[in-house]
């Protein structure tokens, strides 16, 4: 890992195995054409539309598609991040609390779902990660 230049170990909670799992399964980014949202179709990290006419299904089951392992390491290291970073706890709590049905699981993909775009940024970009400043007023 000292020879691919990355940025992801300077994520909180992320360590070096996860940072080459995510990196060696994402593999080179321009073939997603930098964009997270490709990426996160690609881990299977997508719920699809489940409806009929006028009716919307209000439980719906993730999509199983996708890179498997790609979608374990992220999910497992938004578990992580979300024990250091306090901008990612927030978040899988905002999360757990907006449904009733499977709250565990839907905060945990959608905490993914947001570290794919932290991810995907690190890569592009290759600073480090900061964390946000939150000015009080």
């Amino acid at each position: 890992m000292e020879d691919i230049p990355h940025t992801l170990e300077t994520i909180p909670g992320l360590g070096p195995v996860f940072a080459a799992g995510i990196i060696a399964e994402i593999g080179d980014l321009a073939r997603f054409d930098y964009n997270e949202a490709k990426v996160a179709a690609y881990a299977g990290l997508r719920w699809p539309r489940s409806q009929s006419d006028e009716f919307e299904a209000e439980d719906r089951r993730m999509s199983r598609s996708g890179n498997r392992f790609l979608r374990y390491y992220l999910c497992e290291a938004a578990q992580l991040v979300r024990l250091h970073a306090p901008e990612y706890r927030d978040y899988y709590n905002r999360k757990y609390k907006e449904v009733r049905k499977h709250q565990h699981k839907r905060a945990v993909v959608l905490t993914a779902r947001k570290l794919v775009r932290l991810v995907v940024r690190l890569l592009t970009t290759n600073e480090p990660y900061r964390l946000r400043q939150v000015t009080k007023e």
